[in-house]
């Protein structure tokens, strides 16, 4: 599957944002000084950790809601109208732009959009993309018992079943090895 720069990080910024979740680990996005260490973590572009205030906070924890929702919708056409809406709801306008000797590409985001307008608006074409392009199953969550972490998998064969070979993968490899050492 081939993937634009700008999409992939859309991409990035939307995992990333649903894996601040809360679930078996404390909410990663609990305080501001949280959401200011991922936009500066995340390179989050037009976007200035040190003006974030509460009100960004909310706002982005509402588009993280949205983005888990579109993750577990059951089918494609579920998924577009979650999508249609969030994208909708940040006043998306596409624009041209070639900043940091990446080339030519597009921002949905409004000039001087607030963070979470902006992840809303550039999360939710990378995710539309990935139903135009019938790839949504390439967004998933890790199959590791107790795990759930958001990954997109962009293996040839959509193979990938964890959020990482070195942690859940491993981990669940040698329980499997393990088992099969206990077989009489």
């Amino acid at each position: 599957m081939q993937i634009s720069h700008d999409t992939r990080c859309a991409l990035d910024h939307a995992v990333g944002l649903l894996n601040t979740a809360p679930g078996p680990s404390a909410d990663g996005l609990a305080d501001l000084g949280a959401l200011r260490a991922f936009v500066a973590a995340h390179n989050v572009s037009d976007v200035r950790p040190d003006r974030l205030g509460p009100a960004d906070l909310r706002a982005v924890h509402e588009v993280r809601d949205r983005f888990a929702e579109i993750l577990d919708a059951p089918t494609d056409r579920a998924a577009a109208g979650l999508i249609n809406e969030l994208v909708a709801n940040a006043g998306t306008t596409p624009r041209l732009t070639d900043h940091d000797g990446h080339g030519w590409h597009v921002h949905y985001f409004a000039p001087g959009a607030c963070v979470a307008d902006h992840l809303a608006a550039d999360g939710g074409m990378a995710l539309g993309f990935l139903v135009v392009a019938g790839e949504r199953e390439r967004l998933r969550r890790c199959a590791a018992p107790g795990c759930g972490q958001a990954f997109v998998d962009f293996s040839r064969n959509r193979s990938r079943r964890y959020c990482s070979n070195r942690t859940c993968g491993n981990r669940m490899h040698v329980a499997a090895y393990r088992a099969r050492r206990r077989l009489p």
